[in-house]
């Protein structure tokens, strides 16, 4: 998508923060953290949002997943992190390219909202 801010990301035409890249998945730092640790983890594959994870597509996400198990053992996260994924604008999703949430660094508590 030529006007997906998340995919000009991965080519590399906006700056970013990298923390992590393999074949399928770009990791780098949010620039609004709402933690100590906030990394934005996105499949390389443009998908939307969860709503079109297809039978075709899925393997990308489960690449996602891959990835963060690889950087939270590199950032040695052992007291526990948050994975967030937005489905939607009144979710909170500003940009319609499936990324999830690295967080950590504090204590979080729950529910949400």
């Amino acid at each position: 998508m030529d006007s997906c801010l998340f995919c000009k990301i991965i080519k590399g035409e906006i700056p970013s923060s990298k923390v992590y890249e393999d074949e399928y998945v770009y990791a780098f730092n949010d620039i609004n953290p709402v933690a100590p640790v906030h990394i934005l983890i996105i499949p390389k594959e443009h998908i939307c949002g969860a709503g079109e994870v297809t039978e075709e597509n899925s393997g990308n996400i489960a690449k996602v997943f891959e990835a963060i198990a690889k950087i939270a053992k590199r950032l040695d996260l052992k007291d526990g992190y948050r994975i967030v994924n937005n489905c939607g604008e009144k979710a909170g999703q500003s940009v319609f390219h499936m990324h999830f949430h690295l967080i950590a660094g504090c204590e979080m508590g729950w529910p949400p909202c």
